[in-house]
């Protein structure tokens, strides 16, 4: 318990320094939220573009077929592995970021009985496989910190080699994106195969006439669906690391209003004890004046 003066002086300095820091991250933090939205706006429209264009494909022909979707008559049960991107972050600091992350994971590993291979970015993932002996197909060992469109490319070959080998029959991304601006939520979506219903033509959209494919719709194909993964994959790594950003300025400006909250009681508190010790000098004083004009009378 703070008893003196200076102990509560030292206790607010204490609380300062802490406040210096957080309020340094949440800036930090700030800044770096800011120029990732920037970077995913100018790279997005590219992906969107890509996208209409395998919706063309479609809206040519609608029974096409092709490995990466699901055959026309529907969805069929694929047995086998199934193939688990997980994107967290490389420290903690954020709030429940992390842990909303691990615990969606948990449940898509409880659905498919345990036969999912993992693949990882961000440290805090591969220390979490690591301390519950979880097996790592492949950890991709750069920061989630800085993502780049080249390190998707390098994630997208990667998983697209397991699928093209027959290794894992679906693959599933597990991220977290600002849905509407303000609140995270954990998302796991399916990377493949696709679902035709993902590139489905609105019913209002202008029709155009048929297109012509060279060589084939399948080789056109072919050639698309790596670099709309490989985007798809850059898009969520942003969406991570933006929602990891706003979790941390969260925290951090929770921390530094629970700080400003202490100091605050603190002041109280070295007031009330500034105020006694004053009032305690004042009584010893006057004590000792009493004392001292009682003992001039008595002489």
């Amino acid at each position: 318990m703070i008893s003196g003066v200076k102990d509560i002086r030292g206790r607010m300095a204490s609380v300062r320094d802490t406040q210096k820091i957080t309020n340094a991250m949440y800036l930090i933090a700030s800044a770096k939220l800011r120029r990732a939205r920037e970077e995913l706006s100018r790279t997005r429209p590219y992906f969107k573009a890509l996208q209409g264009e395998i919706k063309r494909i479609f809206r040519t022909d609608s029974r096409v077929e092709n490995r990466y979707f699901y055959p026309p008559a529907g969805e069929p049960r694929l047995d086998g592995s199934v193939g688990c991107l997980l994107v967290t972050s490389d420290k903690g600091l954020a709030g429940a970021y992390n842990q909303n992350i691990i615990k969606t994971t948990k449940e898509l590993e409880d659905k498919f009985a345990g036969d999912v291979e993992f693949f990882v970015v961000g440290e805090y993932g591969r220390q979490y496989c690591l301390r519950h002996d979880i097996t790592v197909q492949k950890s991709f060992l750069y920061t989630a910190q800085n993502p780049t469109m080249q390190r998707a490319r390098e994630i997208a070959t990667v998983l697209l080699e397991a699928y093209d080998t027959g290794r894992l029959k679906k693959i599933f991304i597990v991220y977290t994106d600002l849905a509407n601006g303000l609140e995270a939520q954990v998302r796991v979506t399916r990377l493949l195969p696709f679902h035709r219903a993902d590139f489905s033509t609105p019913a209002d959209e202008k029709k155009h006439a048929p297109f012509e494919f060279l060589p084939s719709v399948g080789e056109v194909l072919d050639n698309m669906i790596p670099s709309y993964l490989a985007g798809f994959i850059y898009s969520a790594l942003v969406d991570s690391f933006c929602c990891e950003q706003h979790a941390r300025m969260t925290a951090m400006d929770a921390a530094n209003r629970n700080a400003q909250k202490i100091l605050d009681e603190l002041q109280v508190r070295f007031n009330h004890v500034r105020q006694g010790a004053i009032t305690q000098e004042i009584t010893e004083v006057s004590a000792g004046a009493q004392a001292q004009k009682g003992r001039e009378e008595t002489k």
